[in-house]
Parts: structure tokens; sequence; C-alpha cells
């Protein structure tokens, strides 16, 4: 019996999947563990492994397409079986006993009356209609046509297969959405060399052949945001106009814990294989500053603030033209050699894009560090459903007043937003000058 392939929910906040490529062809054999396809989700690119073994009997969907999750993707089973031409529960799919008359009244199906009762109606959300047999509907499927650029021969210009496939043989092959693109920005598809197999266009190769338009500046570079770079745009534009954003800041004096690092360093590069850095002995920092303020280690559901017990941190890493938070998990309970290595590991496996699902969610607190760049102080945006976000910025020798004395010491700026429906000025305040106590005497996380 066919098995569903399923569009897979990979964390709580995905609701949709975008389809990047497949990997096996229709009529292609499946065994269990091999990845069928690649999606994208609202965090990242993962590919999907097959949970069943057989032949690859139907694909539903294609390049670009964003798909619920949970929903019918394709079909596995024996060779020859029987599976719908349309993803099961959408308008439109046609029963086992119409897909038996379609092929078997395909030769005289303009005079055959069983025929008129398999014929399908298309709509799109312009309220356009088309009517398709289901085997022109499942040509146009496999050849990624759309059938409302395909004219009818049958009665009421129901589509017939003979119809797409003269279209088809008439027409580059070309992706659905390609060819929504191609006739947003006028692109005569001819002129198209398409990268897909048999030289089938995807939207990429109309952005790549696009001509740019004669009024702008022949030096002017287009970089279309998409991927990661679009859901970070998205969710940071939620985050900043739905939570009211309050940004203060403290100087840290790091003397002593640039001295504990010095001291730690070769410990610790022996015990793991990596040098500590001055994120995990802030990261370390934050989470014993949380355990003492719990209100800034909360998040907000619906009506009620929620107080997390365990403290998991997020990293925020640059990935290309985007944003990664990888988050580590109950960094209260590990020490400064365990943060080093699976802080180093987590960057890594960001930055490769081999990040998996659980290795990002979960997060109760975010730290995003600049440090490595001339930044003193920024504005960080929350990472929501969190409450806040502590920003790090350089170490720079400043002149500091000391006992009545003018020193240089080696200051860096902390900048903690918060979100002011969780969190008030003064708690805020309290987490921060507790955090700063710790930084300047990190003995007190010996304590």
């Amino acid at each position: 019996m066919a098995k569903e392939v399923f569009m897979p929910k990979l964390s709580s906040t995905m609701k949709v999947g975008t389809l990047l490529q497949w990997f096996k062809e229709e009529g292609d054999s499946v065994e269990i563990g091999d990845p069928l396809f690649e999606i994208m989700t609202d965090k990242i690119n993962i590919e999907v492994e097959a949970y069943e073994e057989g032949v690859l009997l139907k694909r539903y969907f294609w390049e670009d397409d964003e798909v619920s999750v949970n929903h019918v993707v394709g079909f596995i089973g024996e060779e020859g079986e029987n599976v719908p031409d349309s993803p099961p529960g959408e308008s439109g799919a046609a029963d086992e006993s119409e897909k038996e008359a379609s092929s078997t009244n395909e030769v005289g199906e303009e005079q055959s009356q069983s025929t008129e009762a398999v014929s399908e109606t298309i709509e799109r959300e312009s309220g356009d209609k088309v009517r398709a047999t289901p085997a022109a509907r499942k040509l146009a499927d496999k050849e990624g046509i759309s059938l409302f650029d395909v004219s009818g021969s049958g009665p009421n210009g129901r589509i017939h297969s003979k119809d797409v496939s003269d279209y088809s043989h008439s027409s580059p092959k070309a992706t659905p959405l390609a060819i929504k693109v191609a006739n947003n920005k006028g692109v005569d598809l001819s002129t198209v060399a398409g990268t897909g197999v048999n030289g089938k266009i995807y939207r990429s190769d109309i952005e790549e052949n696009e001509v740019p338009l004669e009024t702008e500046v022949a030096t002017s570079d287009r970089v279309k945001l998409d991927g990661i770079g679009k859901v970070v745009a998205k969710r940071m534009v939620e985050s900043a106009f739905t939570a009211p954003h309050v940004t203060i800041t403290s100087e840290i004096d790091m003397t002593e814990v640039i001295t504990m690092r010095k001291q730690l360093l070769d410990k610790i590069e022996k015990q793991v294989g990596y040098r500590l850095s001055y994120t995990e002995i802030i990261m370390k920092s934050v989470a014993h500053t949380l355990k003492k303020h719990p209100i800034v280690n909360a998040s907000l559901q619906g009506d009620e603030i929620v107080k997390h017990k365990d403290v998991n941190i997020g990293l925020a890493v640059a990935v290309g033209n985007g944003l990664l938070v990888p988050v580590v998990k109950k960094v209260d309970q590990k020490g400064l050699a365990n943060l080093t290595a699976e802080c180093k590991k987590l960057g890594r496996e960001a930055r490769d894009n081999k990040l998996e699902p659980a290795s990002m969610s979960g997060g109760t607190f975010t730290i995003s560090n600049l440090g490595m760049y001339a930044v003193d102080t920024f504005t960080p945006i929350i990472n929501q459903p969190e409450s806040a976000i502590l920003g790090v910025g350089r170490i720079n020798e400043k002149p500091i007043g000391v006992n009545g004395e003018i020193e240089l010491r080696p200051m860096m700026t902390l900048s903690l937003s918060f979100d002011h429906r969780i969190i008030n000025g003064a708690p805020a305040a309290a987490f921060l000058t507790d955090l700063k106590s710790v930084l300047e005497q990190p003995f007190e996380l010996l304590v």
C-alpha cells in the first residue's frame, strides 16, 4: 500500500516549508534514510529523509512551492500502485474511479460522456477558472506547466493531455513560479537558459537573466532578499513592532575577566581542544545572574508571563546575509570548559548551515556579541518570545577614575534590550547591575 510523504513540522513555530529541490524523480527507487527533498523552514535549510522504502510514485510540489506542515507532498509504494493525481485533501483531487475513467477514455474523450464527468475545474485566487481532465492535470504537474497558460481543445475549452503536450513542445519548460515571475517582469522565457533537468527554468534563472532598467545606475547591484535573510528581516520587523523595546547600557571593567581568561586558557585548551573566549565567560556570568532574576529569563505566551526554570542561552551567529541563533541548554549547570566546546561546535555548525532544528529551539535569553568589531554599543532587537537580549561591545581601554586616580582600564559596554510588557525598568536595571558585579568580580561564579 502506498505511503504518504509529508511536509515535516521541524519546530513549534513552523507553519510552512518551502520546497527547494527534490533528490529523487518519480519512478526512482527509495531506501529508508535516502535524502528525498530539501526544504527551507523559518530557521534553516534541511534535507528530509525517507521513512519508507519502495518507489517514488508521485511528487505534488516543485521548486519554490510553499507547503503547509503535515501536508502530503508525495507517495512512496510499489511500482504501478495507483495514487491521487492531486494532493489528498486539496480541491480538485480526483478519486480512483475518475482516474481509471480518464486513462481508458483518453483517445475518445471529446465524445465520451464518462470523460466529461471526470473533468476537473481548477480555480486560482483571482477567481479565474479552467477546466481540465485529470490526465491533463497530471501531465501539467509533471512538466511544471500552469494550466492557465494552455488552450483547451475540448468542449467548453476543456484541456486534454494532448493540449498540454502540444504546449510543452512549443513553450520553454518552467516551474509555475518561474512563469509567474517572468510574466510579472516581462521576461521572454524563450531567451532564458534553464538550469534544471532537461533545461527546466527556475525562478533563479529568470532573476539572473533579468535585464536592468535603463534608468538604473549602471554600477548598482541588486541582491534578492530571500532564504535566511528574508526570514530574519521578517522576524526583526515583527519583534520591533510587537514588543515595546527599552535599552539600557552599562560599562564593565574587564580587568579581572582578562586575568581569569589568561589563567584558564591553557588548561581549557588542553581539556577540550578549544581556546576559551570572552563569550563563554560572559555567557556563564549571564546564566549565573539570570538565576537571581527569573523575570528576565521569561517569555510572554498569550496573557501569561512564563518564568523558565532552565537557562537556555542563544548565541547570535552571522551567516552570509542572515543570522542564526543556536541555543546552549542549561548554561548555569555547565563549566567554562564544556561551554567553550559547545559554543565552538554550534558556531561552526551554524556557519556551515548544518544546525539541527533542536539546536535552535528552547532559548530563554539571547546574547549578541559584536566585540570583535569596532563597536562600543548598539541596540539589539529581542529574539521573541524571549523577554530580553544582551548586546556586547568591544573591550577598549579608557581613562577611568579608580580610588581618586585616573587609570587606563579595559572597559566593555553591555546593552540590555528588554520587552517593557514583561519587565519594568527597575528589574532590568537590577539585573544589569548584578551582571556588572559578577563580571568585575568573576570569583562570584564559584559561590
